[in-house]
């Protein structure tokens, strides 16, 4: 017996050893190995960001500011707090120690509040005694560079890894990004184009006053034959009119890597041709759309010529002159795009509210190019095409309206990618007039002309030139001689956002959304909406039934005519009472059916979470006991037995 003891007790120590001794070695050796079983891999960087992560050329020290004590009191963001802190640590972890990672809890009244105060974090407020919240991220590279994160937003959530990622890479590339404005309209007031008087005058648009917040803004000229070398994004607005060697110049620049954000349009309201006082009606008549199919052909992009997209389910209200009288209509070939029209699946698009287009146009994919295609802006799908003769002074929205016939949703801005050709397979075009030096000159630029792209081109196209004009989105008021925007849409956001996705690498474009934390119960969700619409349906049909004896208690109330209207007979007494006492019937109904409703979703997601969270482990559990009581029989019986 005492053998036994001793070599149980023995056992038991030896183990125990063995489980530290393993728990040790393998913190040591797998420090840094990481399971991630989450469905959209929440813990797990893509590639775009590893790749951006290893090619860091310097240190970059990160801050996140977390009031951790104040943390289990906000229910609603405290899963959140975790994942960008875990994720965060997957950033420092992927580094190899080029990321310093610090989490600093900046307490009421402290000096790491001052700190955070004066990096230009927003805390929130969460009681009545101005109890602030604090939940930021401060980056700074060796130069003394700086990047935030003011306030980690859930509603960003699917893009967080985007956000980090994006803030890693300023950091490490920290001059200011070049953004080159070509257009043939007078986006950049008297001084940056066409002399055109429009809202303002000289002054430029209020959307370059945006851009030039954010990027070191230059202006290319319509008709160069080289884009210039810094420039790394090229934001070509309403191309009309381009000689080829301009064309050219553009061609070589994406194919060569240069990214691109393209307005087309085939109908610009604010291209506003000469007047010729010969002939007014010539201004009326001339085109008003862009040119850039050569190039466009060569990315696998059409734009449908000679037509608008109209849309009657996101149609503007506009004025119209009629005779004497100004009446407002509906104008369907001016939309407000809103959430269901973008893809929320982007960075540029996902969290835009409301986009204002007038007289859009529809993009469609060359498939036998083989490119992608990836739509940012739709219409709705009861939309339909307009021809673009139908526009402009004699419009009548009225006709628009009674002869539209919708089809089917159209593309108005996407995003392409992938590898392409050169629309300029002879080399640069040849100019009619050159001397023996230009010649010998063009004949050097022909050897360096690509015939096709180096890597996947990233541009992105628009099919509407007028969401940049201040009238469709924003109203500009002067204060004290500056010029203050009062956005009434997003679509300086959509452009901004459009220049900063483009103006990274490739990796920082990849990065994908992520998916969201929370998990819900997505088969109780749906068996919730399928009995809702059951009870639904009900309620919708006592709610009739009400409706019809209130109309019928009504008519006989107000039955008799004259002075006599308030004296009912026995009968009539009798129906009313039988009314009322059927309302009532009703009502009872009613209630007992919104009261089943919500006890039957109870009981759905009740019996759910049972299953899920209770009964596996209840099964589990006796299967256990089962085990053991059969194996302790089985013992039982060899024993006998021998």
């Amino acid at each position: 017996m005492n053998t036994r003891v001793l070599m149980t007790s023995t056992g038991l120590i030896l183990g125990i050893v063995l489980f530290f001794a393993v728990n040790m070695i393998s913190n040591g050796l797998f420090k840094s190995a990481r399971l991630d079983l989450t469905d959209n891999g929440l813990y797990t960087l893509s590639k775009g960001s590893r790749n951006i992560v290893a090619s860091l050329k310097e240190p970059l020290r990160l801050q996140l500011y977390l009031s951790e004590k104040l943390v289990p009191q906000l229910a609603g963001i405290s899963s959140y707090t975790v994942r960008v802190r875990e994720l965060l640590e997957e950033y420092a972890r992927t580094s190899g120690g080029k990321i310093e990672l610090h989490v600093i809890d900046p307490e009421p009244f402290s000096e790491a509040e001052d700190h955070a105060v004066s990096y230009g974090l927003k805390g929130a407020s969460i009681d009545t005694n101005n109890t602030t919240f604090y939940f930021g991220l401060v980056g700074t590279n060796s130069t003394d560079g700086q990047e935030v994160i003011d306030f980690f937003n859930p509603s960003r959530e699917e893009f967080l890894e985007y956000d980090l990622t994006q803030l890693l890479y300023k950091l490490d590339n920290p001059k200011q990004k070049v953004v080159g404005i070509m257009s043939t309209l007078p986006i950049q007031g008297a001084g940056g184009g066409m002399p055109f008087m429009q809202q303002g005058g000289e002054q430029p648009w209020m959307i370059i006053e945006q851009i030039r917040q954010l990027f070191d803004v230059r202006t290319v000229a319509t008709d160069v034959t080289e884009i210039p070398q810094d420039i790394e994004v090229l934001m070509l607005v309403h191309p009309k009119g381009l000689t080829d060697a301009t064309l050219y110049a553009i061609d070589q620049f994406v194919l060569k890597g240069g990214r691109l954000l393209a307005f087309v349009d085939p109908y610009a309201e604010t291209d506003d041709p000469p007047a010729d006082a010969q002939n007014p009606l010539a201004g009326m008549n001339a085109p008003r759309n862009s040119e850039l199919s050569k190039l466009m052909d060569v990315w696998g992009v059409e734009l449908e010529k000679g037509k608008v997209v109209g849309d009657l389910s996101i149609a503007k209200q506009v004025q119209m002159q009629k005779g004497s009288r100004t009446m407002v209509v509906t104008y369907p070939v001016w939309i407000d795009l809103a959430t269901a029209n973008f893809n929320e699946k982007d960075t540029i698009t996902g969290k835009l509210n409301t986009i204002t287009l007038a007289t859009a146009g529809a993009l469609k994919s060359k498939e036998a190019v083989g490119t992608t295609l990836t739509p940012l802006l739709t219409s709705g799908d009861q939309a339909m095409l307009i021809e673009t003769s139908k526009l402009g002074m004699f419009a009548n929205p009225e006709d628009m309206v009674r002869d539209f016939h919708p089809d089917k949703s159209y593309v108005l801005a996407a995003r392409v990618s992938g590898k392409v050709k050169t629309a300029f397979p002879d080399g640069k075009p040849k100019a009619e007039d050159k001397d023996k030096d230009s010649a010998k000159a063009e004949e050097t630029t022909d050897i360096e002309s690509l015939k096709e792209s180096k890597e996947d081109i990233n541009i992105i196209i628009v099919a509407d030139t007028d969401l940049l004009d201040d009238r469709f989105w924003v109203q500009v008021q002067t204060f004290l001689g500056n010029r203050i925007a009062l956005p009434q849409s997003a679509n300086d956001q959509l452009v901004t956002n459009a220049l900063d996705n483009l103006i990274g690498s490739n990796d920082l474009i990849s990065v994908r959304n992520r998916g969201t934390f929370s998990r819900p119960f997505t088969k109780v969700e749906e068996i919730q909406q399928a009995a809702e619409v059951k009870f639904r349906e009900k309620e919708k049909q006592l709610l009739a039934r009400l409706q019809e004896t209130e109309q019928k208690l009504r008519d006989l109330q107000n039955q008799k005519p004259g002075s006599n209207a308030l004296i009912l007979t026995n009968e009539q007494q009798q129906e009313i009472a039988g009314f009322r006492d059927e309302k009532v019937k009703i009502r009872k109904e009613l209630r007992a059916v919104q009261h089943e409703l919500q006890k039957d979703i109870e009981r759905l997601e009740a019996r759910v979470k049972f299953i899920n969270i209770g009964l596996i482990p209840l099964l589990v559990g006796f299967a256990g006991v089962g085990l053991a009581y059969y194996r302790s029989r089985r013992r039982r019986s060899l024993a006998a037995v021998a």
